[in-house]
């Protein structure tokens, strides 16, 4: 019979839905689980097979946990406020807001299309009042508690997107999102005291199960290290402070370099001899993004401040002052100490611009490069009362000394900044606060939430800065909440990771009108059991989500501190050929056209067996051939199933074999391999014939990668229920051992045959069945078994000699 795709996948869309399988209920006895994947943003472009991949892999691990008898969470929805959506908006003259609607209706009917299990019941939309005012009011605490502040700060500026962007979002010196050149500029912005959590989101990792890279990375972004600072008096009177984690080496520090940022720079114009230098210096690097500034390979760059100095505090030498722009005046104090002779940076700067290089460290060649070696191999030279002492002991010694003497104490750092959270945008969520010339800044009334986004007809960026809000002065001019008197609205909206940061709350209860969700429904669900995200979300969205989340925790809001029990990755999906898929090179993969072709089916069988879920992968058209095969054998085979009620004994073995893998392997994200043991089992059933037991728990174990197909075979064999609904087989383990093996036969270390005997056979068992082959008993004749060298389940070597 033909295996009329198209038609059978519509029939059970269509019938899952209004059955509504896959409904979670808050409490009740069975085990819960709650599977996350991450938040979409419906931006234009629709589903690609790089969404797919992700999405179908947690539907798998979420369809395998309701058979197991879980009642699984498994919630979708978007996050549509932010620059994806207005910067499509504005390209294509389409409103945001109508924009975001057609694409959801679009994302959703993908989703669907593709059998996606999730719970269409939960689903949350950024956009909606009912939601973004539980974004704002999140935002109402962090201000209340002195975590959200304004201040005037150089900021990441797109030059084409023509707004703020957090670090984070500036990849390699461009905008993360539209690939535009990003420039310093002076802004006023609201900011977020993530660093107030800096330490407790690096402690409470060792709480949670990610896999190590991503670990590794939230590590890495947050910067954690252990130094001193130091303060440095200079000529002008006025004190330097500087962080350092190499206080062993301040008598080799030979010169000092500020932020192009410092403000010292202004105060001490009138002391700097080459003004008109520096100031030209000052606005190049204005130009240039963080990366581009800090860049360990480009050429190092700066500008001498003629006429002020800095003394060295450890032996009061007076030391040049430099500016350039790979100091940043957001990471420590914007001011560091120099030493050339044992930092590469150091060196090369000092080698361009004639910079004393001095030795305190022995074991390299300082002429020729710098000596970075900080373990007991280095010895402290030319450092007065360090000297002899190892770098390990040096750097205790150091510290107490300073703070004896009162001028550096002992300091921990991170290279983390606080988190940059207002953009001069329209599509973004209100920020609820206004500012009153008597007041200041003061909130909205929490019962005034949520402030609505106003409706405009030009939301284009302003070329000055400023949100396109801030023209419409009836929504402007308001009332101060705390005096009456006038005062002006904030006009900058939120970013687009504010709804993003805690949705994974709001869909253990979504329909909650009386707060963000209930405690009961948070104290049922708990943390998410297992969230599945790209890499690049590491240091965005993870961060982000982990710190409002230990907020909420403080608050009391939250019952748990960390947001997320289990955090797996994916690798990306590129095109043939092995290049990132994208709409200039014309390679990017339509669902909706391989869906047409082969069915959604096929394609969810070849987005999980492409390779390691955790790796790259190039897609084939070939291969997702291969998979379509590989069904319509399985569809075919049904032909051939025989009556029977249970395994028989030429399958046994493997079915049982078959189940652990599966199970094994769907946890484990190890889908590929999974796959590859069905289409072993789909082999032998063709070989030695199938019957209707055996098909059964084929089909249970299809039916998370192929769930249309399942079930309708599954009908069609009249069982009751559906395959996806079905209890998932249980194996038994004595089962998955094969109750004989074949092992080789040697006699002199040479293979003379081979014989089959129990598993596990002993020693003298396997001596009995070998001496019982005849071409075995006949080599034996007159000769005398000395030795016997048996290793268990593989072979067994007879040592022979001629009898005396």
């Amino acid at each position: 019979m033909k295996y009329e795709f198209n038609r059978i996948e519509r029939k059970w869309q269509d019938r899952w839905a209004k059955e509504n399988c896959y409904h979670a209920e808050t409490g009740g006895d069975k085990p819960k689980f709650y599977a996350l994947v991450e938040f979409p943003y419906p931006s234009g472009q629709g589903l690609h097979v790089g969404h797919a991949r992700p999405y179908t892999a947690m539907d798998v691990v979420a369809r395998k946990r309701r058979m197991d008898g879980y009642n699984v969470l498994f919630p979708m929805g978007y996050d549509a406020f932010g620059l994806p959506t207005e910067n499509y908006a504005i390209k294509n003259h389409i409103h945001p807001a109508k924009v975001t609607h057609d694409n959801i209706a679009n994302f959703t009917k993908q989703l669907k299309m593709l059998g996606y299990s999730f719970d269409w019941d939960r689903v949350v939309d950024t956009t909606d009042p009912k939601y973004y005012k539980w974004t704002q009011w999140i935002f109402l605490q962090l201000f209340k508690k002195g975590l959200a502040y304004k201040t005037s700060m150089p900021v990441n500026w797109c030059t084409s997107c023509k707004c703020v962007l957090a670090n984070e979002e500036v990849v390699n010196g461009v905008c993360e999102r539209c690939g535009s050149e990003v420039i310093r500029k002076e802004k006023s912005q609201w900011m977020l005291k993530i660093t107030e959590y800096a330490q407790r989101l690096i402690d409470d990792l060792d709480q949670v199960d990610f896999i190590e890279r991503v670990k590794i990375q939230q590590k890495n972004w947050i910067g954690r290290s252990t130094g001193a600072e130091v303060t440095f008096p200079t000529t002008q009177g006025d004190d330097l402070v500087i962080y350092t984690t190499r206080p062993d080496t301040l008598f080799g520090a030979t010169y000092m370099v500020l932020s192009p940022e410092h403000p010292y720079i202004a105060r001490w114009k009138n002391a700097i001899g080459n003004w008109d230098q520096v100031t030209a210096y000052v606005e190049a690097a204005a130009r240039k993004s963080d990366f581009e500034r800090t860049e360990l390979a480009k050429e190092k760059t700066g500008v001498k401040l003629e006429g002020v100095a800095g003394i060295n505090p450890v032996n009061g030498k007076k030391i040049p002052i430099f500016i350039s722009d790979y100091v940043l005046v957001s990471y420590g104090t914007g001011a560091i100490m120099a030493v050339p002779a044992h930092d590469d940076r150091d060196w090369e700067f000092a080698k361009k611009f004639g910079c004393e290089i001095i030795e305190v460290v022995q074991g390299g060649d300082i002429e020729k490069a710098a000596f970075t070696l900080k373990d007991d191999t280095g010895i402290m030279v030319n450092s007065d009362f360090l000297n002899g002492l190892t770098v390990k002991e040096a750097i205790p010694v150091m510290k107490k000394w300073l703070e004896e003497k009162g001028i550096g104490h002992e300091k921990v750092n991170y290279k983390l900044r606080d988190w940059v959270f207002s953009r001069q945008r329209y599509w973004g969520e209100p920020i609820p606060l206004v500012h009153c010339d008597k007041c200041g800044w003061v909130p909205l009334p929490e019962e005034q939430l949520p402030l609505l986004l106003p409706e405009v007809s030009s939301y284009e960026p302003t070329d000055n800065g400023e949100s396109p809000l801030a023209t419409m002065t009836d929504w402007v001019n308001t009332t101060c909440p705390c005096c009456g008197g006038p005062a002006q609205r904030e006009t900058d909206t939120m970013p687009q990771w504010a709804g993003s940061s805690w949705y994974f709350l709001r869909y253990m209860d979504p329909h909650d009108d009386k707060s963000l969700a209930s405690q009961e429904a948070l104290r049922y669900w708990g943390q998410v059991d297992w969230y599945n995200g790209g890499m690049e979300h590491t240091t965005l969205h993870l961060l982000y989500s982990r710190f409002w989340h230990k907020f909420l925790y403080d608050l009391g809001v939250v019952p748990y501190a960390e947001p997320y029990h289990k955090r797996t990755s994916h690798g990306m999906i590129l095109g043939e050929g092995g290049e990132k898929m994208s709409k200039s090179r014309g390679n990017v993969v339509n669902p909706n056209d391989v869906v047409a072709q082969y069915g959604a089916d096929t394609m969810r069988m070849y987005i999980m067996f492409i390779g390691d879920f955790e790796k790259a992968a190039a897609w084939s058209d070939n291969a997702v051939k291969g998979c379509k095969r590989f069904l319509d054998r399985i569809w075919n085979l049904a032909e051939q199933v025989t009556p029977a009620e249970a395994y028989g004994k030429e399958n046994e073995a493997l079915l049982h074999k078959t189940i652990k893998k599966v199970s094994d392997d769907i946890e484990n994200m190890k889908f590929n391999t999974a796959i590859a043991a069905l289409m072993t089992l789909t082999n032998q059933f063709y070989d030695k014939g199938v019957n209707q037991a055996e098909f059964r728990t084929m089909l249970q174990l299809l039916s998370p990668f192929a769930p249309h197909m399942a079930d309708e075979l599954w009908e069609r064999f009249g069982w009751e229920g559906m395959a996806s609904t079905s209890a998932w087989p249980a194996y038994d383990e004595s089962k998955t051992v094969a109750s004989e093996v074949t092992i080789a036969v040697q006699v002199g270390g040479k293979l003379k045959t081979t014989v089959t005997v129990a598993t596990d056979s002993d020693q003298d068992a396997v001596l009995a069945a070998v001496t019982a082959e005849a071409k075995i008993a006949k080599l034996m004749e007159g000769k005398e078994l000395v030795k016997v060298i048996h290793v268990p389940n593989k072979l067994v070597n007879l040592i022979l000699k001629p009898k005396a």
